[in-house]
């Protein structure tokens, strides 16, 4: 099964949706034609009141309630401290947190498992060694990698091939309008010669690609308004200004603009994009039927320049 050109992040479940909005919300995106999910054992343990998990057991309440089990493709991920001890990427605690993935998940498989953060003190041998038994006992079809170096990405997939073991088949990394840099610089050269897939998080710079942050007013907006601050300089500016042009001549949100700029790079296979309400999600999903001229792409790239940020 092909992964769709847009998979719907899975940290507001739990956060800033209640599951029964999470249910609209992933009936009208599997109904529109998109069929993968992105999650993490760790959504949303930051929202008051929660320890992580709840995520994944929303959307295994959506999985039994629709019964699309089959129709979707599942990505989650382990690592991230999740307390009492409850982290890393030792073969212990990975045989622990798969098994209470797919519990929370109630499916006997996960069709992406990836690793959330990276732990330098397990050495990538033991890590890729458990990888494969959990593919071998059908507990896993494929794994990922999210937050960690070039290096240590190229070490765990030399070992694993010299060893005929199956390689990480994918990275997810920051990457979106704002932020360029650490993926094009460090990155982009390793997916070329790994052919690994690419299904960058927070591709709308968590929010503030979508033109809702303009000005520190502005970020008391909503719950992670603060997170924003960080892209209100003279190049953030320039990008939003830049989109709103383009915007204004596809007749588009920001969003989509955001999106189908990242939608345009060669080595993206899908941006991973959340939504709070359907017309959010609408919103997001029509980025994919959008065609940035060559022109609009050059002024695109030409605003979020990081090598000469002033130009």
């Amino acid at each position: 099964m092909l992964v769709s050109p847009i998979a719907f992040g899975g940290n507001v479940f739990g956060w800033t949706i209640d599951e029964s909005e999470s249910f609209k919300i992933l009936d009208a995106f599997v109904d529109s034609g998109f069929n993968f999910i992105d999650t993490a054992d760790s959504y949303s343990k930051w929202a008051p009141g929660n320890h992580g998990g709840e995520s994944e057991i929303i959307i295994s309440k959506w999985l039994r309630k629709s019964g699309k089990r089959k129709d979707v493709i599942i990505a989650t991920k382990f690592g991230v401290d999740l307390g009492d001890g409850k982290r890393g990427l030792s073969s212990a605690y990975m045989k622990k947190a798969v098994e209470a993935s797919l519990k929370r998940l109630g499916t006997d498989y996960i069709d992406l498992y990836q690793s959330h953060i990276d732990e330098p003190e397990t050495p990538v041998e033991e890590t890729m060694t458990s990888f494969s038994e959990l593919i071998k006992e059908g507990k896993v079809r494929y794994i990922g990698a999210s937050n960690f170096s070039a290096q240590r990405l190229m070490s765990s997939n030399d070992f694993a091939r010299s060893n005929n073991m199956p390689p990480y088949v994918c990275l997810q990394p920051l990457y979106n309008l704002y932020d360029r840099e650490p993926f094009e610089t460090e990155y982009s050269k390793l997916i070329k010669e790994e052919s690994l897939g690419v299904i960058p998080y927070y591709s709308l710079a968590s929010g503030f690609l979508t033109g809702k942050y303009r000005s520190e007013q502005d970020l008391i907006k909503s719950a992670r308004g603060e997170s924003v601050r960080k892209y209100l300089t003279l190049r953030g500016y320039k990008i939003l200004s830049a989109m709103d042009d383009i915007a204004r001549e596809q007749n588009a949100a920001l969003s989509q603009i955001a999106l189908a700029w990242l939608l345009s790079r060669q080595l993206v296979t899908a941006p991973i994009a959340s939504a709070t309400n359907l017309g959010q999600l609408a919103e997001i999903l029509k980025a994919t039927s959008i065609s940035l001229t060559p022109d609009q792409l050059e002024k695109l790239d030409n605003a979020s320049n990081y090598s000469n940020p002033g130009h």
